[in-house]
């Protein structure tokens, strides 16, 4: 029961902030011009969707995980055994910080309008990259101490950006494609193919650092090719390479392929590239769901490395 708690707690968490960040980022750089109003108002209900959702799995994941240091679910609500954990221990001192900027991020956006001003979106998307950053303070990356524990915490800090942008900015990707399809966006509102090019050159970036972070971590975590073989923390770690894999040759398949096909084929043979182009970005999103609930598994076994 705790360990199935923990797990579904981390995945919910991983998987709304990733969103929260993603979809912070995402007007920082796909646009060329003003973010049309329908995308505005989405994005803030689904920005405030992630933010309650990232609060209450913070919460959830802080409480079984008191439960799991001290064996018994029903230790949750003992003010001792919490109070341990908050000012004894590492983990406890950062997740009251995460979910005090969880908690931040829910109010401004209460207390502040959804539309698109930098007054709004930028102190959402600071804290969003925070909340999602700060991840690396309460993992793994603890094991170290020194200069090794200080690469370790800002390699897996980077790591967790960068699936964000990538991660959380296909959402709003898929929208602009499913509202271009039922033509409820006046062309001439949005560029889609501008828009594509743009999150095509973020991906650039975010893949490059997903990679480098990922070797960096497995240096620390992993070892050798080896131990890959002798744990369960290497096999889900292997399926989670598979499925970064598969996000990386559809992405590759969007900008080598569909994305030059859409542009050659004009206005009247674009719609079943951009059929094609739409399967991809679910697939993508698919995958990336997959790989955010084995690093929510992974997190809670004893790293590879040492086995």
């Amino acid at each position: 029961m705790i360990e199935f708690g923990l797990v579904l707690s981390r995945f919910l968490h991983y998987a709304a902030s990733t969103t929260l960040a993603g979809v912070a980022f995402f007007p920082l750089y796909a646009y060329a011009a003003t973010e049309p109003d329908r995308l505005v108002r989405w994005r803030g209900r689904v920005l405030f969707c992630s933010a309650i959702v990232a609060l209450i799995s913070c919460l959830g994941w802080f409480a079984f995980s008191v439960a799991r240091m001290s064996g018994g679910i029903a230790d949750v609500i003992d003010p001792e055994v919490v109070g341990t954990v908050v000012h004894h221990t590492g983990f406890g001192v950062v997740w009251m910080i995460r979910m005090a900027v969880a908690a931040g991020l829910v109010a401004i956006m209460v207390v502040l309008p959804s539309r698109s001003s930098v007054g709004r979106d930028l102190p959402i998307a600071v804290l969003g990259a925070g909340l999602l950053a700060s991840l690396a303070g309460a993992g793994h990356a603890q094991m170290k101490d020194g200069w090794e524990g200080a690469l370790h915490v800002t390699a897996d800090a980077a790591h967790l950006l960068a699936a964000g942008a990538w991660l959380g900015g296909l959402l709003p990707l898929g929208i602009i494609l499913l509202r271009d399809r039922a033509t409820r966006m006046d062309a001439a509102t949005i560029d889609v193919e501008s828009v594509l090019t743009r999150f095509s050159g973020m991906g650039y970036a975010a893949v490059a650092t997903l990679i480098g972070t990922g070797l960096v971590n497995s240096w620390f975590l992993v070892g050798s090719v080896s131990s890959l073989f002798v744990s369960t923390y290497g096999w889900i770690l292997m399926v989670k390479l598979v499925c970064f894999a598969g996000m990386l040759a559809l992405a590759a398949a969007n900008r080598l392929w569909l994305m030059p096909a859409l542009e050659a084929a004009g206005h009247s043979g674009t719609d079943a590239w951009k059929k094609q182009l739409r399967i991809h970005v679910l697939s993508e999103q698919g995958l990336g769901l997959l790989v955010l609930l084995c690093v929510s598994v992974i997190g809670t076994i004893r790293p590879a490395i040492g086995q």
